[in-house]
């Protein structure tokens, strides 16, 4: 009788077997049709555990994520080998990102000691672990590069922090998440494939795009940038190589990916002979607010690192700054001797050692995909008044030193804790995914946690997301507030009624998407409170709850009410508005003369100061013409004053137009004009300025028809000429007003 093999058909079995195997998957490069790699994917053994969705989700229950990991690492290593995907191909291997989240360093760096030699080999990553423990992370992606290996940014555009994390990263790859590919066009993708493109030609880094299954999406692949692609469309996953395909080697970019140390300080990543100023704190303080401000016009897809040498540095007013940061933008961090994990809710703090060389600086790093900036500062010891220390800096827009600089403050950021709670004997439990709050009785942790929530300020709500409509199963008084609701009236119901017709359908569309995907979201909307509908504006935390097996099964939402804020900021804008738009008028009557609306003396000569600077740079000669009407007087005599005034304005129209775009045009006052003739050759400065004169004399000489009459005048015009005649301006028009009335000569009858 045969002895027939025990089924695995758990986790331990799978596990104590080892029976995980991995398939693979080409990787294409799309002009030339040629296969440059493949990825692996891990399968586990025949049965209820086969699906990589039931291997892993298995795993997390078990709490062995990290053991399943390794084990398809190297079964995905060991089985590259056997089917013959060396040289020239590429293996594509993923890291599990809760892996990365938990697993110790020396761990993640396993798998670049257990390859086989000679085989390539691409390390692909999300940005969620980098956002949950930055400093290990960076660490490891600078140890795989040391030993030759690429690395890829997998899932980019499925959340905003990828577009943040990207120049952290460095990646090689950049993999579009499967979405890009396959949905309809939208903002989001304009501005996923605006960061990404603009990334990629920076570096060199590929472009490869993931769910390829049609000619469409082929197209919609090549319209986004991406040079590889992956999917359906070119092979499904199997065991070996895909038979018959022409390979070709996946040419990686060699720029920009060397390897940075990240016990680097940000001070030492300025380039040598970088210029530095010297400046009190009240100074670095105030430029630094300004790089807070840029911040936050920039977005979720913004990173901000800054150090604060030590913790009282970190104040109130401080807090209050980086919890709008925090509101606005994809990542906040904060360094400074005794700063804890966590200064400011959302904002990543981490202990800076007295040895530590960031304790001495005064850094703040802004990186978003299209814009980079950084203030590098240097304590230079002084004693005395706090707000008049000196330090040592450079404010750079350089990218490259940007980025060093902000890999080397957000390698030092702590790992995220898990969130705990008290057990029932004192000691302290981790809290498990799932948890919701209840009402009355429960457990030790659950009544602490009802009485947390009940007592906090905010408004916060719980939403059920396995049952239909997602309807709301837990609100706090907070909550009933800020609705204008008792829990009998929104319990059971989508919360969905707090939105109005004039809630901003974008930010809701952009809400639900994040649900949709099981992702963090923070806004500001308007809502509405009551059976009145009163409007208030809501600043919104929601946060996924997942249960063991990884699942999104709860929503938690923080509301604050921020109306006054909110009002307060757009009264600030309108009187800003009106402000600018009185300080414009203000300008124009001090600088205008009100008749021909032309610029009056006291503007063309501040126009006349710059031209005669720039001429002194750039070697070249500005001539100034003084023109006095001839006859004007007896115009005036004859007609009146409103008939003058209209001379007058055509006079200016006719000069106006006969004028280069950047010549200038003034009225003096009464019947005199001013004319500046900028950027001429000195060399023919002279004639060029007399042709012009006569142009405008003889146009000016033509006849205008006032109050049914015809009329004529002449004009007598003076000439002096910078540099020859001299090189300020109240000599030049001196000169000109003097050769102006030797030259003027009676009008002819």
């Amino acid at each position: 009788m045969t002895a027939t093999a025990a089924p695995v058909s758990t986790i331990d079995d799978v596990l104590a077997s080892g029976s995980v195997h991995s398939l693979y998957q080409p990787i294409v490069e799309l002009d030339s049709g040629r296969v440059v790699a493949y990825e692996a994917l891990a399968r586990g053994p025949q049965g209820p555990l086969h699906t990589p969705d039931a291997l892993f989700a298995a795993a997390r229950a078990a709490g062995r994520l990290a053991e399943l990991d390794a084990l398809c690492r190297s079964a995905a290593l060991r089985g590259a080998v056997a089917a013959e995907l060396g040289p020239p191909l590429t293996v594509f291997v993923n890291v599990e990102p809760q892996v990365l989240e938990s697993a110790p360093l020396e761990e993640l760096l396993a798998i670049a000691t257990t390859a086989p030699a000679g085989l390539r080999v691409v390390v692909e990553i999300t940005e969620r672990a980098l956002a949950t423990r930055p400093a290990d992370l960076l660490r490891a992606v600078e140890r795989v590069r040391e030993v030759g290996w690429g690395i890829a940014l997998d899932d980019v555009g499925a959340e905003s922090m990828s577009l943040a994390f990207m120049p952290l990263l460095r990646p090689d790859v950049v993999k579009l998440d499967l979405r890009l590919v396959q949905q309809r066009p939208g903002p989001a993708v304009a501005e996923i494939m605006n960061a990404v493109n603009g990334y990629a030609e920076r570096t060199g880094a590929l472009i490869l795009a993931e769910g390829i299954e049609d000619e469409d999406h082929l197209a919609m692949a090549c319209a986004l940038g991406a040079s590889l692609g992956q999917g359906w469309h070119f092979g499904r996953p199997a065991a070996t190589a895909s038979p018959g395909r022409t390979v070709g080697r996946l040419d990686l970019p060699s720029a920009d990916t060397a390897v940075v140390d990240t016990e680097d300080s940000p001070f030492s990543c300025l380039p040598e002979g970088t210029q530095l100023r010297t400046a009190p704190k009240a100074l670095l303080i105030e430029l630094s607010k300004h790089l807070e401000r840029q911040a936050m016009r920039l977005g979720e897809t913004c990173v901000v690192a800054a150090t604060f040498q030590e913790a009282r540095h970190f104040t109130p007013a401080t807090s209050l700054r980086y919890r709008d940061l925090v509101a606005r933008t994809g990542f906040v961090a904060a360094l400074g001797e005794d700063l804890p994990i966590e200064p400011v809710p959302g904002v990543r703090g981490a202990h800076l050692a007295a040895d530590d060389p960031v304790r001495g600086e005064w850094d703040v790093v802004v990186l978003s995909p299209h814009f980079s900036a950084a203030l590098l500062a240097r304590d230079l010891g002084d004693g005395g008044p706090d707000q008049q220390r000196r330090y040592e800096y450079a404010l750079t827009y350089d990218r490259r030193t940007v980025e060093r600089a902000g890999v080397a403050l957000v390698a030092r950021v702590a790992a995220q804790p898990a969130p705990e709670l008290p057990d029932a004997d004192g000691t302290g439990a981790q809290a498990q995914p799932g948890t919701v709050a209840v009402r009355d009785g429960g457990t030790v942790e659950e009544v602490l946690l009802h009485r947390a929530l009940a007592a906090t300020t905010s408004g916060v709500a719980i939403a059920d997301m396995t049952a239909p409509d997602q309807p709301l199963v837990y609100v706090n008084a907070a909550f009933e507030q800020l609705a204008g609701r008792t829990d009998a009236q929104v319990l059971g119901r989508n919360c969905r009624f707090l939105q109005g017709a004039d809630t901003d359908p974008g930010t809701v569309d952009r809400m639900r998407l994040a649900i949709r995907e099981g992702a963090e979201f923070r806004a500001t909307l308007l809502n509405h409170r009551g059976a009145e509908r009163e409007p208030w504006w809501n600043e919104i935390h929601l946060a996924p709850v997942l249960d063991a097996t990884g699942a999104v099964v709860q929503y938690i939402g923080v509301q604050t009410d921020v109306t006054a804020r909110v009002t307060a900021e757009r009264e600030l804008l309108q009187e800003r508005d009106r402000t600018r738009q009185h300080l414009a008028r203000i300008e124009e009557l001090a600088y205008t003369d009100p008749l021909t609306a032309l610029p009056n003396r006291r503007r063309f000569e501040e126009r006349m100061e710059s031209a005669l600077w720039q001429a002194r740079l750039d070697g070249t000669a500005v001539a100034l013409l003084f023109l006095d009407l001839d006859g004007f007087k007896a115009v005036n005599d004859a007609l009146g004053h409103a008939a003058g005034d209209e001379l007058l304005q055509v006079v200016a129209d006719r000069m106006r137009h006969r004028l280069r775009r950047g010549d200038l045009l003034a009225r003096l006052g009464g019947d005199e004009f001013l004319v500046g003739l900028v950027g001429l050759d000195p060399a023919t400065a002279a004639q060029e300025s007399a042709r012009v004169a006569a142009q405008l004399q003889a146009a000016l000489t033509e006849p205008v028809v006032l109050c049914d009459k015809t009329v004529q005048v002449r004009a007598s015009v003076g000439i002096s000429v910078h540099p020859e005649d001299g090189a300020e301006f109240g000599p030049l028009l001196h000169l000109a007003d003097a050769r102006m009335y030797a030259g003027k000569h009676p009008l002819v009858p």
